[in-house]
């Protein structure tokens, strides 16, 4: 991840649920067209694994 892109992501997290809406959207918007390759299995199995672990951390926050 570069700089800028987490500096997008940290700014991101400060916004108000609204802001963040707001923001979502219009990124949906703008990304719904492009043409992305599809991922492969391996790429799939590392965001699964990524997500989960970020869940479970936040699960045992919450404990």
């Amino acid at each position: 991840m570069t700089a800028l892109v987490q500096k997008l992501l940290d700014t991101f997290d400060r916004l108000t649920d609204s802001e963040r809406l707001d923001l979502v959207l219009e990124i949906l918007k703008r990304t719904v067209y492009l043409d992305f390759p599809p991922l492969s299995d391996e790429d799939l199995v590392l965001n699964a694994e990524e997500l989960f672990l970020e869940l479970d951390e936040q699960e045992s926050l919450y404990e």
